[in-house]
């Protein structure tokens, strides 16, 4: 199991072609605190990026999910629905669905078996895929993956970048959001499996929710391999 870093001091902006970071605007990074620290259970979403920085995090996008200690059930039309919503706003995939972005409430980012599993299937066949986890004691973890040519990966920084304007927090807002896509599970151990489930564990039941690579057309997807398939883009890193 490779081990997480510990997040320390913000960072200065450093671009992807220079030494790649994996940065947060400070509204993404305490709305990413908030949903954390909200309850102890896992979180789940996708990191929305500026549209000149594939590696600058600007907003946190979640969508109805159940969630345990150790387990993120993403909603299946939910996701299709986020999907359909961002290429309709005209975001293209590699802005919304390259970063997956996920919590544990314990002392350790570090990925589980699960995690990796779910990293290598789902995020695997795009040409370039972050792993971002955070700990609810503050430990951070980043893994950038590419899949062109020889393919390769790499643990990356993790920082808060406040060279662009920024909005203030909206506690509000994201509790309401909270609300609205988190659904806590009961556990009980000692009856319960803590085995940790997949959060794309049914990505093969999603509804029609194919991306076209132009156009902003919707597609069908019917499996897992559609939708790898419409998610591929030749962005250069």
């Amino acid at each position: 199991r490779r081990s997480a870093q510990a997040f320390t001091a913000p960072a200065e902006r450093t671009t992807l072609h220079d030494s790649p970071v994996l940065r947060f605007t400070p509204t993404a990074w305490a709305k990413l605190h908030y949903f954390c620290h909200r309850n102890g259970t896992e979180i789940g979403g996708f990191g929305l990026t500026a549209a000149d920085d594939p590696l600058l995090v600007i907003d946190l996008l979640t969508v109805k999910q159940q969630v345990t200690s150790v387990s993120v059930d993403f909603d299946d039309e939910a996701v299709a629905d986020l999907f359909d919503a961002q290429v309709d706003a005209g975001i293209p995939p590699e802005r919304f669905a390259r970063i997956w972005c996920h919590t544990h409430p314990g002392h350790s980012a570090a990925p589980s078996g699960t995690d990796e599993e779910t990293f290598a299937r789902v995020f695997g066949r795009y040409d370039w895929a972050v792993m971002f986890i955070l700990a609810r004691q503050g430990e951070a973890y980043a893994r950038l993956r590419f899949n062109v040519g020889p393919g390769g990966e790499v643990l990356i920084p993790v920082a808060v970048d406040y060279t662009r304007p920024f909005d203030g927090a909206d506690h509000a807002a994201w509790e309401a959001e909270y609300a609205a896509h988190v659904q806590p599970v009961a556990e009980t151990f000692g009856s319960f499996n803590t085995g940790e489930l997949d959060a794309f564990d049914d990505l093969d039941a999603w509804p029609d929710d194919g991306l076209a690579d132009s156009g902003g057309e919707v597609e069908a997807v019917g499996d897992l391999d559609d939708l790898a398939r419409l998610l591929e883009h030749d962005t250069e890193v």
